[in-house]
């Protein structure tokens, strides 16, 4: 994810960006690797496997104890972000105007345009809400054609070691599947025509950059960081929360030995 992260397109070309909203960008990014990939602080943890002691258990039944908890863990945050407000109302993930526009969002708002900017940032969140859904059977497959010795590597990786496998081997599969979904989702709400009405009314001010963006890709870049982010959450939960081994086999394998 970290790498998806990090192709956001290059907004720095299209909007007029003070060096003080670059370093809230960057900081933005890092904020949401480290709640993917663990922070400096825990690595010595991550690389130990996080406390378990795998060996008490086989290789088979860890790494169908893996890809149990990877199947709970993907289901939950596909339903939880799928569901209204999944995206709108989670502040982690919710998506705003690209910190390279708040220079476009704070005009049109002095202009008296904030509602229109209100509604492309509501629709924006609808229309990531409305593709996660489809995330569930790429990650069905990913988790069938995890090899042993994947798994056993994932096992022994710590907080956030399977989001990234899931990252690594689902993002382009996603992204194909998630880009027409948004688009028709945008389009539904008129997301399309009230991105085309703010930017046009933010070209005809004077003193202004022509902008140009690609709203789809955006709002599909944003939705995989934040259904990374949830599956990380769920992940994390399994590995550390009793309560959410919900099984024999996931307490047998996370559940300490």
């Amino acid at each position: 994810m970290i790498r998806l992260i990090r192709q956001i397109p290059v907004y720095a070309l299209l909007f007029c960006v003070s060096n003080a909203q670059a370093q809230n960008f960057k900081d933005l990014v890092n904020k949401a690797e480290q709640k993917i990939g663990g922070t400096t602080s825990n690595s010595k943890s991550s690389q130990s496997g996080g406390g378990n002691n795998f060996s008490n258990i086989s290789n088979t039944d860890a790494v169908s104890g893996l890809r149990e908890a990877l199947t709970v863990g993907s289901q939950n945050a596909s339903k939880r972000l799928s569901a209204p407000n999944g995206f709108f109302g989670n502040a982690a993930i919710k998506i705003l105007m690209p910190p390279e526009a708040k220079k476009v969002e704070t005009t049109l708002r002095e202009v008296g345009m904030g509602s229109q900017v209100d509604k492309v940032i509501l629709s924006m969140n609808r229309a990531a809400e409305d593709a996660s859904s489809r995330s569930v059977p790429i990650f069905r497959d990913a988790i069938l054609h995890m090899s042993l010795t994947d798994g056993i590597g994932i096992l022994r990786g710590g907080d956030g070691a399977a989001t990234r496998y899931l990252q690594s081997t689902t993002s382009a599969a996603l992204t194909t599947a998630f880009m027409p979904e948004i688009k028709k989702s945008l389009d539904k709400v008129n997301a399309t025509k009230y991105w085309a009405e703010i930017f046009k009314a933010y070209d005809k001010l004077p003193f202004t950059s022509k902008v140009n963006t690609d709203l789809p890709a955006y709002v599909t870049q944003r939705a995989l960081n934040g259904l990374f982010v949830a599956i990380a959450e769920e992940e994390n939960k399994i590995r550390k929360d009793p309560a959410a081994q919900v099984s024999s086999l996931l307490q047998k394998v996370f559940g300490g030995h």
